[in-house]
């Protein structure tokens, strides 16, 4: 039986190989969001409440869709909903 001794820079060498494959790999993956998110995710992702959520649909500033029972909302109009609302503040000097 033959003795195989590891050296440091093996583990170096073997550390770095690992890193970069896991890298690729997280690269490669594409984020998959859901294109159709039912309202107890949307409340999560907006960090509302159920009524804050339901005067969105009322008032129509959130569009959705209802199957049976369950309220779905297209990921797409929430980030449309985000941007359309988004301020951009410019710093004022104060004297």
């Amino acid at each position: 039986m033959a003795v195989q001794i590891i050296t440091i820079e093996d583990l170096n060498e073997f550390r770095s190989l690992l890193l970069n494959d896991l890298k690729e790999i997280i690269q490669s993956k594409p984020q998959t969001t859901k294109q159709w998110l039912k309202s107890n995710d949307v409340r999560k992702l907006l960090n509302i409440s159920p009524g804050t959520l339901q005067n969105l649909r009322i008032n129509g500033t959130l569009s959705y869709t209802k199957i049976g029972g369950m309220m779905y909302y297209n990921h797409s109009d929430i980030d449309k909903l985000l941007n359309g609302n988004k301020i951009n503040h410019t710093p004022t000097l104060f004297k």
